[in-house]
């Protein structure tokens, strides 16, 4: 790939962990604390720190489903059986699931990614959570003169 990322790499998460503080100038559980701390301060970091989890998560699956069918390829004979069958299909799904979030990470570290300064930029930004809130949340100013039982009551006082 043109991205540095080989698909034989054995070690998807560092490498994007490397790419990830290079974007931000700092380190990964210091960029988890900061979007912790402020989550809608920089929302491309906060997407990057999301999808990061995700991420982990799913290497983490992956690094289990192996060991697993490791561990069940050793008592076989010279045959694989079903049971180690599925556990090789649940690596298989492991690896497309960990594939196909760094896929996304890698996405959102690059600025130029296709889909980012387009018509489609402006759709993904509608996808975003609000900052605040759709309607208005503030009680209306009460007309001068109107008591404030009435007002709240919703009726005028004439």
């Amino acid at each position: 790939m043109s991205d540095g990322i080989s698909d034989e790499s054995e070690d998807v998460v560092g490498v994007l962990t490397e790419r990830i503080e290079a974007r931000f100038g700092m380190d990964i559980d210091q960029l988890k604390a900061a979007v912790a701390a402020a989550p809608t301060a920089d929302p491309d970091a906060a997407d990057v720190v999301k999808w990061y989890g995700l991420l982990v998560e799913a290497q983490t699956v992956l690094d289990r489903a192996e060991d697993d069918l490791l561990a069940a390829l050793e008592t076989q004979a010279s045959e694989v059986d079903d049971p180690t069958m599925g556990l090789a299909q649940r690596v298989s799904a492991a690896v497309t699931a960990r594939d196909g979030r760094a896929m996304v990470v890698r996405w959102l570290l690059d600025p130029d990614a296709p889909g980012k300064k387009d018509l489609a930029a402006g759709r993904l930004a509608r996808f975003r959570p609000r900052t605040g809130p759709a309607v208005q949340t503030s009680v209306p100013h009460q007309p001068a003169g109107t008591p404030a039982s009435a007002w709240r009551a919703g009726r005028a006082v004439r």
